[in-house]
């Protein structure tokens, strides 16, 4: 019987953008099956809480495969911890991860030898496409915290997660209010 390629794309996802799903849908595309990992990392504040975030890329992700069915199944799941534990625990042959521009590469890497030599789990990656290679969830938040009308963020972000921005912005969120002083 035939291995099946699992792998694990991890993220904070705080927002998901139209960068991360295009990660997921080419991630489809490229193993048996793709675990898409909402995790926490304790160095860097969230706008969203964990449960906002699982809730918010599965609802993206179960339409994602609704409008693709023929793509691998994908299954969204919460995570703490290391994400190579992770991958262990999923059965995950290879983490997938897209990179967008030079500096993300060279991190990249680095993450990518240390999970191999620590974990022996690969590292996969996806290059963004040119729409998505300077869009970050960082640049999202500002323009969230310090401007005005946030429709200018449709080519970045699916709309429901506009709303869900807008939501945050009206109830002066900590995060924000902290972006907007500088």
């Amino acid at each position: 019987m035939a291995r099946r390629h699992i792998a694990v794309y991890p993220g904070s996802f705080d927002p998901v953008t139209f960068g991360h799903l295009d990660v997921v849908r080419r991630g489809r595309g490229l193993f048996d099956e793709l675990v898409v990992g909402v995790g926490t990392n304790p160095g860097k504040a969230h706008l969203f809480t964990h449960q906002e975030r699982v809730e918010m890329v599965s609802t993206l992700v179960d339409q994602l495969v609704k409008d693709d069915p023929e793509g691998s199944p994908v299954r969204v799941e919460s995570f703490t911890g290391l994400t190579v534990d992770f991958a262990r625990h999923c059965g995950a042959a290879a983490i997938l991860r897209g990179v967008r521009n030079l500096s993300d590469l060279q991190y990249e890497v680095q993450q990518a030898v240390t999970n191999r030599q620590v974990a022996s789990i690969e590292t996969a990656f996806v290059v963004a496409g040119q729409s998505f290679a300077y869009t970050s969830s960082s640049l999202i938040k500002q323009i969230t915290a310090m401007g005005e009308d946030l429709s200018g963020l449709s080519s970045m972000v699916p709309e429901s997660v506009i709303e869900l921005l807008k939501e945050k912005k009206e109830q002066e969120h900590p995060l924000l209010m902290r972006l907007r002083e500088g």
